[in-house]
């Protein structure tokens, strides 16, 4: 590697969350203050808001908070997101809300993120809130947790201080069984120990937020995953000038996960043949070979009767056909959920009907509990089972959260009324 080369760690797609009044907003903003990725006319415009107000300092806040309401009542509402970048990797930040009625919000953010921040006040120490994002977090499978003790220069950095919050939060992350957790303490505020180290948390060893950032491992790059392409479409270029390519047939969508490369044995879902990989494409170019969250196109060896809605996977990695699925669900619309009614599944390009067939339990967001349930409302999480009219080929979402997740639709309005985790 050249001086001038950069090793590239790769996107990581990160989670803010914690009780209102934390500081996520702050956080965020001064993340994107300290990495210089403010452009000087938004820094204009929030230090004459800061002004109007009558703030001493510029409120990094309002970075984020982008709507009037939120601005107004200094809370988070909806997601907001942030893209910055530093020499090494590129960077999307979900800013959740805290409130529990948002609690839909949060999982939506949550579903694609690799790591979550989760920010405690060190005067308030572990909150219900706190502990209701921590088990949503690690519900929708975000693999790595920072806990940041916040607003440390308001308990004069005291070291104390922050490792019973510390105890606290470890006592609880056994009994729900979160082990991937770091602690740092940090002011948002002031910027220690997010980008610099500051001068006041001496007695803290451990690495800075952005350390931590820059150093957790890509998304699926963690363990081997198996190779899955929900076909999207059917591509049959038409060109009387090139007769060639009428024998073109190519199939275009995502590796969600996986790689494949030309030879490979493949099978196609739901009706079993198989065939080799002839070509793999990038805009028309051929590659060779391709990788998750790459969008290519698959020429195969045979003509198979393939269409949207159909798999492509490896041969000795295939998953398995299911007419029945028992899922974790949190249930996003205001109509609650009717056992009467026919639902629509859409899981990865394939559509099933689908009719509830029971409701396990529901998850009591604030205390954790396992509550009997005869139905759903807005924001409630729930262990249920469906019933299905077509195949679907999953995984668990624990194992793929490509292949393990769906969404529920509503037939009538065609609106997404709920969102799933397959067990």
């Amino acid at each position: 590697m050249t001086a001038h080369q950069v090793e590239d760690h790769g996107l990581l797609r990160f989670l803010t969350c914690g009780s209102v009044d934390d500081g996520k907003s702050t956080l965020i903003g001064r993340l994107l203050f300290d990495t210089k990725t403010i452009l000087a006319d938004t820094l204009n415009a929030i230090e004459k808001t800061s002004q109007k107000r009558g703030l001493g300092a510029v409120d990094l806040s309002l970075l984020t908070d982008g709507l009037q309401a939120e601005r107004e009542q200094g809370i988070t509402i909806d997601v907001a997101y942030r893209y910055f970048s530093t020499g090494t990797r590129k960077y999307i930040i979900a800013d959740a809300p805290g409130h529990e009625q948002y609690t839909r919000n949060m999982v939506t953010a949550a579903s694609t993120a690799n790591l979550a921040i989760i920010l405690i006040d060190a005067r308030k120490g572990v909150l219900t809130q706190t502990r209701r994002h921590s088990k949503l977090a690690s519900l929708v499978g975000i693999p790595h947790l920072v806990v940041a003790i916040n607003k440390m220069d308001l308990v004069d950095y005291s070291q104390e201080t922050y490792e019973k919050i510390k105890a606290d939060y470890l006592e609880f992350a056994a009994k729900v069984g979160i082990d991937d957790v770091r602690f740092i303490p940090l002011s948002a505020l002031n910027g220690d120990m997010i980008v610099e180290r500051g001068e006041a948390l001496n007695w803290y060893e451990g690495p800075t937020l952005m350390e931590i950032l820059e150093a957790v491992p890509a998304a699926h790059t963690e363990r081997a995953e198996k190779f899955r392409f929900p076909v999207q479409y059917v591509c049959r270029p038409q060109d009387s000038a090139n007769p060639e390519l009428h024998d073109y047939r190519g199939f275009m969508g995502r590796v969600e996960s996986g790689s494949i490369k030309v030879g490979d044995a493949v099978t196609v879902l739901p009706n079993g043949l198989q065939s080799t990989v002839k070509a793999v494409q990038l805009g028309g170019v051929d590659i060779g070979e391709a990788s998750t969250e790459q969008s290519v196109t698959l020429l195969l060896a045979d003509e198979i009767d393939t269409s949207r809605g159909d798999m492509i996977v490896k041969t000795e990695e295939a998953p398995a056909a299911v007419k029945e699925i028992r899922a974790t669900v949190c249930w996003l619309a205001e109509a609650p959920l009717d056992r009467a009614r026919t639902y629509l599944i859409r899981h990865t390009t394939r559509d099933s009907k689908a009719k509830l067939t029971g409701i396990d339990h529901r998850l009591d967001v604030n205390t954790l509990e396992h509550v009997a349930a005869d139905k759903l409302a807005m924001n409630d999480i729930a262990e249920v089972s469906f019933k299905l009219a077509q195949p679907l080929f999953v995984d668990p979402y624990a194992e793929n959260r490509a292949t393990g997740a769906f969404i529920v639709i509503d037939e009538s309005s065609n609106n997404t009324v709920g969102a799933g985790m397959i067990l």
